[in-house]
C-alpha cells in the first residue's frame, strides 16, 4: 500500500535520519569521545551510512515536492535505488539475525548481541528502510535483474574486506576478518567459500521475494487505479 501523502512521508523520514545518526554515533564511538575509524571498516555501518545519505535525498525530495505540488504524491528520486538501499540494509539485518547473534550465543565469542546500539544499527535502521518502500515508493518499477545487481554491493565488500586483510589491514580485535564466517584461519578457505555461496544464495532469494512484491503491490495499485 503506497501512502501519498508527502507530509508524513517528511516526517517519518526525519524521524529515520534521528534514528540512524544515533546509531553510527554510538557504534563509531562518536557520542562517547572515543571515534573509532575502525567501525567504518564494517559493512554494517557502510550500509548505515548509505541509509542515512538515501533518507537524507529523500528529505530534500520531499520538501521540495511538498513546496511545489503539494502534501498528496510521493517523493522518491529513483523507486529503482531505493530498493537497492532497502536491500543493502536488509542484508545487514538478516546476516546479524541468521549468522551473527547464533554464532555469539553458540560459540561464547564474548560478545554480547541485542545491545540497544545494536538493535539499532542492525534492526531498526533496517526496518525503518523497509517501511519506507513499502509506504512511501512507488512500485512496479524494479527490473527482473534489478535482484542480481543488489547483491554487488555485499560482494563488493566482501572483495574488498579480504584485499584489506590480505594486505596488512586490521578489523576490531586485531582480526584480518570483520566477521567470523569470513575468518579463513577457523574455517579454511572450503568453509569459508561455503559459507559465502549459501549466504549468496539466501540473499538472492531474499531479493526477488522483494522483486515479486513490488511487482505485487505494482499490479494492486494499476488496477486500482484503473477502477477509478
Amino acid at each position: 500500500m503506497l501512502l501519498h501523502d508527502r507530509r508524513l512521508a517528511l516526517v517519518f523520514r526525519l524521524a529515520a535520519i534521528l534514528v540512524v545518526c544515533w546509531g553510527i554515533g554510538s557504534v563509531s564511538g562518536l557520542f562517547a569521545g572515543r571515534p573509532s575509524g575502525v567501525q567504518f571498516l564494517y559493512y554494517t555501518v557502510l550500509s548505515n551510512l548509505l541509509v542515512l545519505v538515501w533518507f537524507v535525498l529523500l528529505v530534500v525530495r520531499t520538501i521540495r515536492d511538498l513546496r511545489a505540488s503539494g502534501a498528496c504524491g510521493w517523493s522518491t528520486p529513483s523507486p529503482r535505488f531505493a530498493a537497492a538501499v532497502m536491500f543493502a540494509i536488509t542484508v545487514t539485518m538478516l546476516v546479524y539475525l541468521i549468522v551473527l547473534v547464533p554464532e555469539a550465543f553458540t560459540q561464547n565469542t564474548g560478545y554480547q548481541p541485542f545491545t540497544p546500539t545494536d538493535n539499532v544499527v542492525h534492526i531498526f535502521t533496517p526496518a525503518f528502510t523497509i517501511v519506507d518502500w513499502l509506504l512511501f515508493t512507488p512500485k512496479g518499477r524494479v527490473r527482473p535483474t534489478d535482484p542480481l545487481r543488489w547483491t554487488l554491493l555485499p560482494l563488493g565488500y566482501v572483495a574488498l574486506a579480504f584485499g584489506y586483510g590480505a594486505l596488512g589491514g586490521v578489523f576490531g580485535g586485531g582480526t584480518r576478518y570483520p566477521y567470523p564466517f569470513m575468518d579463513l584461519d577457523r574455517n579454511g578457505p572450503g568453509g569459508v567459500a561455503l559459507w559465502l555461496v549459501g549466504l549468496y544464495v539466501a540473499l538472492q532469494l531474499v531479493a526477488y521475494v522483494f522483486f515479486a512484491i513490488d511487482r505485487m503491490l505494482g499490479a494492486l495499485a494499476q488496477r486500482r487505479s484503473a477502477t477509478r
